[in-house]
């Protein structure tokens, strides 16, 4: 397979390539096919924006009807047919039946648009500059959204100072004993503390890139209390652990939060289509016309998929409770990897179908069964500060019988790199058979 044309003229900048060094020219659901045929089962779905497997024929039949007839493809923001029907549907089947009286803005089509849009928006509301972020968070690796981006990967190539941002520990980063909202207040009632008053606090209720760190329902309560206390807006990033990643469309729908702002793109399309949203209350629509603008702020092809992944997934719960228990397969799946080496240092965390396979941070163990996946015909990335995380992001759509065959190859995987150092398995499972 020649990939030489991407060493000689892509640019050092590309990434995922190195992981997967194929040249993919065909996917359908759960499954990549490269150019020799070699099928390849995906536990990546685009880093989330995949949410309903590649080629969605239930998508892509709405897409191709509308294209055939010459719908409007590119129309900035002015008002289409496709951009109604999506506000239409948007309000119906999200907005109303949870009581939230939310407006949309339509930014550019990546999710760090979204975030740039949601931080100008906050300090022109509020009149103050500082944002607070926490540890471990990635918001995108633009400007002001690299700005509450903490990892140090990104923020070395910025190349120009990354200011007006405090980072406050997130839950559970210094140990599961020490409340980080106790602190963060201390930080914000001591006038002597350097901290600016903030004029919002942006998180994810689940870090993805950051190593699939879960925030508590408790310390998101606490952190909405916090925000009302001080008069600092509350965004939440479900840019990638929105659109049903957790197992509800918003992975905050259970813990009792009312975000000022919600920023969501990714799986918002549920084809692969570049889109992003803003969702604000009303009276932060302080906006000048035109004053926040971009060429490519109304994508109807995605608001075509959009409205239909809506409508086919999430009009009532049946997808949801679909979802929760693929999840259970996959956790009970990790626990028992888990269990089968005690003294190596593993475990488990995430919600939904977005879950983490935790190593030690020192050993590069992560990068190493992930490679030995590739190899057996699974695609599936790393996250955390050291790439210490095996990140599972499967389709939420995949099929039960897919999920379990690509469980059994990470199983072989983490059995053959431990083998390879000498790290012998605990126990038998599964009948007494070791795969």
């Amino acid at each position: 397979m020649d990939l030489n044309i991407f060493d000689r003229m892509e640019s050092e900048v590309r990434g995922y390539i190195r992981s997967f060094p194929v040249i993919f020219s065909k996917a359908k659901g759960s499954v990549l096919f490269d150019q020799e045929g070699r099928e390849y089962l995906d536990f990546f779905a685009g880093a989330g924006t995949l949410n309903y497997g590649h080629n969605n024929p239930v998508l892509k039949e709405k897409l191709i009807e509308y294209v055939a007839d010459d719908g409007v493809v590119h129309g900035l923001d002015m008002a289409t047919d496709a951009k109604k029907y999506f506000m239409e549907t948007f309000e119906r089947v999200l907005l109303k039946p949870r009581g939230w009286d939310y407006k949309m803005q339509f930014t550019g089509p990546t999710g760090t648009n979204a975030v740039e849009a949601a931080l100008k928006l906050a300090r022109l509301v509020k009149g103050r500059q500082n944002v607070v972020a926490f540890t471990h968070g990635f918001h995108g690796v633009s400007g002001g959204s690299l700005a509450v981006t903490a990892n140090q990967k990104f923020r070395d190539a910025a190349g120009v100072s990354l200011a007006n941002t405090t980072f406050v520990p997130f839950d559970g980063y210094m140990g599961p004993d020490f409340n980080t909202i106790d602190y963060f207040e201390r930080m914000l009632e001591d006038p002597s503390s350097g901290m600016d008053l903030p004029a919002a606090v942006i998180v994810e209720t689940v870090q993805g890139e950051g190593g699939v760190n879960v925030a508590t329902h408790r310390w998101l309560r606490d952190l909405e209390k916090l925000c009302r206390k001080y008069d600092m807006l509350l965004i939440v990033d479900d840019i990638q652990v929105g659109c049903g990643r957790t197992g509800s469309f918003f992975s905050f729908d259970s813990v009792g939060i009312s975000p000022d702002i919600i920023t969501l793109s990714k799986s918002l399309s549920g084809f692969g289509l570049p889109m992003s949203l803003v969702l604000m209350k009303p009276e932060l629509d302080v906006w000048k016309p035109g004053s926040h603008s971009g060429t490519f702020r109304g994508n109807n092809l995605a608001f075509v998929t959009a409205a239909q992944a809506l409508d086919s997934y999430w009009a009532d719960n049946r997808f949801e409770k679909e979802v929760g228990r693929k999840a259970e397969i996959v956790r009970d799946r990790l626990e028992s990897i888990v269990q089968s080496y005690p003294s190596a240092g593993l475990s488990v965390r995430g919600r939904g179908l977005i879950q983490g396979l935790v190593t030690p941070a020192d050993d590069d163990l992560a990068n190493a069964i992930s490679a030995k996946a590739f190899e057996h015909g699974l695609v599936i990335e790393t996250s955390g500060a050291n790439d210490e995380v095996l990140k599972l992001l499967p389709a939420l759509t995949i099929e039960e019988e897919q999920l379990k065959k690509g469980l059994e190859i990470i199983e072989r995987s983490v059995a053959e790199v431990f083998e390879a150092r000498g790290v012998s398995a605990k126990v038998l499972k599964f009948g007494g058979k070791r795969r």
